[in-house]
């Protein structure tokens, strides 16, 4: 029986989760079990192997079996039959309100693509006469993305967005070492671009200069001259349009006034969904720029990964690049090209992520230039629908509401309804998994109250979009009519209470089973003399 179905608006969907007491693996294991029996080797093999050992370097060697867990078929499938129960997904629920991700469907035929054997059995160290199918798929994607930026080079090398930008910060150091200006130590990023576009510079040796909105939510300009004026910038960092979903009109001035001093103008295009095919990096002029191609370009956001940010420059950064660059030659054929001495270096290991790169392929092929204006297009008008829906619930207001034009998402604020209420956005995210979706809030620290950010991407449709505002609109209700559901929620979810103190402590955390045994159950501690 639903625990809420009298205590919600009757026209929403039911949901109840099914939930588990699900212990992680490790504490499922049974010594001496197996899932899988692995055959004796056999005496020609052991004969040419030796002992395996005494060609292995000491440092090599380990001194214990790893710590691996021991549990048999049927009880791994049910634990993670069970885990995947305790999920919500595109696959199973209105997966629009993760914010600035860009989450959308991904057409199957693409997975089944990326996971055939040709793709998902390569090894990344085979030589390149072997894996000519990948390299030239990997090489015709990198030829769409210079048509996509205007740009002329590409690297597929980085591992997702931030990485992108950490690559592009690479290029830039790299870039003013060779030319023996070391003494430009200043990037300037905005307030609403990625917090990534500060950190990944200050990572490479970099002072990072914030610049501030402007009353319309734009970044200030006669702050950034000033920035200019009394710094020796190397680069700028800008993500247009910015998490606001504001776009910058002015952008070719501020790249303008940073060519003017010097500096490389670096673009942060992981918002490009709805930008594709209407506006290019070349136009903004900018120098080099990143695309996700997972969530902009279809692959699965994959909780953090697999990833794959794809860098593209002008010709003349193309020496500073991570190497190796993918390359084609009448006499090569597709070749890994290591031959740049003055590049970065590796940012990552091996050379991009196959099924990544395939399934961008498979979707920007399938749906053409036209098909990807149309992305962008819907992407706008779903985002703009939804403004306008969110807008008309009572407590719900919006950033920087004197500039109305939105593209692809929108920062929005529930700081009247905590006004009203007591509740917050912090409440709307334990609730809304009862209504059996998600949505994010903003990153951290909040520079907006009481924030959340929707962004619904082209796969959704009018339907869709109905119903996940219907949901807020009744989460609000339930606010300002129904306090006790909201103090009780969730109800129906495996979503529960966290506690920030753990976030907010780097002693708590545990980042390993081994860390966790180490610091709550005092296992693998150090005996007292």
């Amino acid at each position: 029986m639903d625990k809420i179905a009298d205590k919600r608006d009757t026209r929403l969907d039911r949901f109840h989760q099914a939930s588990w007491n699900e212990p992680i693996i490790y504490e499922l294991s049974v010594k001496g079990e197996r899932g899988v029996l692995v055959p004796e080797v056999s005496a020609a093999a052991a004969a040419e192997a030796g002992d395996g050992v005494s060609s292995l370097p000491e440092c090599m060697r380990r001194e214990t079996a790893p710590d691996l867990p021991e549990i048999g078929q049927p009880q791994l499938a049910r634990h993670y039959n069970h885990l995947a129960q305790e999920n919500l997904g595109v696959d199973s629920n209105i997966d629009i309100g993760q914010g600035t991700c860009t989450m959308k469907y991904s057409p199957k035929v693409n997975d089944r693509l990326a996971g055939c054997p040709k793709v998902a059995d390569m090894h990344p160290l085979q030589p390149d006469g072997t894996a000519q199918g990948i390299l030239e798929i990997v090489w015709r994607l990198g030829e769409l993305f210079k048509e996509i930026s205007g740009l002329d080079c590409f690297s597929i090398q980085p591992g997702g967005g931030a990485h992108g930008i950490l690559a592009m910060a690479s290029v830039v150091r790299a870039y003013w070492e060779a030319k023996g200006e070391n003494d430009r130590d200043t990037v300037v990023t905005t307030f609403f671009s990625h917090p990534a576009d500060a950190a990944c510079p200050i990572v490479k040796g970099y002072k990072a200069v914030v610049l501030p909105p402007d009353a319309e939510g734009l970044p200030d300009i006669e702050a950034f001259k000033a920035t200019l004026k009394n710094n020796k910038v190397a680069a700028i960092f800008m993500t247009n349009p910015e998490d606001t979903g504001i776009f910058n009109r002015r952008i070719r001035e501020f790249t303008r006034l940073a060519h003017e001093a010097g500096a490389i103008c670096c673009y942060d295009q992981a918002n490009a969904n709805g930008l594709l095919g209407i506006t290019r990096t070349v136009e903004a002029d900018f120098d080099m720029s990143f695309f996700n191609l997972h969530k902009t370009f279809s692959s699965p956001h994959g909780c953090g990964g697999p990833a794959v940010g794809m860098v593209t420059c002008r010709k003349e950064l193309r020496a500073y690049l991570p190497a190796p660059l993918v390359e084609h030659s009448g006499e090569k054929g597709y070749y890994l090209d290591f031959d740049l001495p003055r590049s970065c270096g590796k940012v990552k290991s091996f050379w991009g992520v196959a099924p990544v790169a395939v399934r961008a392929y498979a979707w920007i092929m399938s749906l053409g230039a036209e098909g990807l204006r149309e992305v962008s297009r819907v992407a706008i008008l779903n985002n703009n629908y939804c403004m306008k829906k969110i807008l008309a619930i009572k407590g719900a207001s919006i950033s920087f509401p004197n500039h109305k034009p939105r593209i692809e998402q929108v920062r929005y604020s529930w700081e009247q309804l905590k006004k009203d209420t007591g509740f917050g956005t912090a409440d709307f995210s334990r609730r809304i998994p009862d209504y059996g979706t998600h949505y994010w809030s903003s990153h951290e620290p909040w520079v907006i109250p009481e924030p959340f950010t929707i962004e619904p991407s082209e796969s959704y449709s009018k339907r869709d979009l109905d119903a996940y505002c219907e949901i807020l609109a009744a989460i609000a209700r339930e606010c300002y009519e129904q306090p006790e559901v909201i103090r009780e929620a969730p109800l129906n979810s495996t979503v529960h209470h966290t506690s920030h103190d753990y976030f907010d402590d780097p002693d708590k955390w545990v980042l390993s089973w081994r860390n966790y045994k180490q610091k709550y159950t005092g296992y693998f501690q150090p005996k007292k003399k």
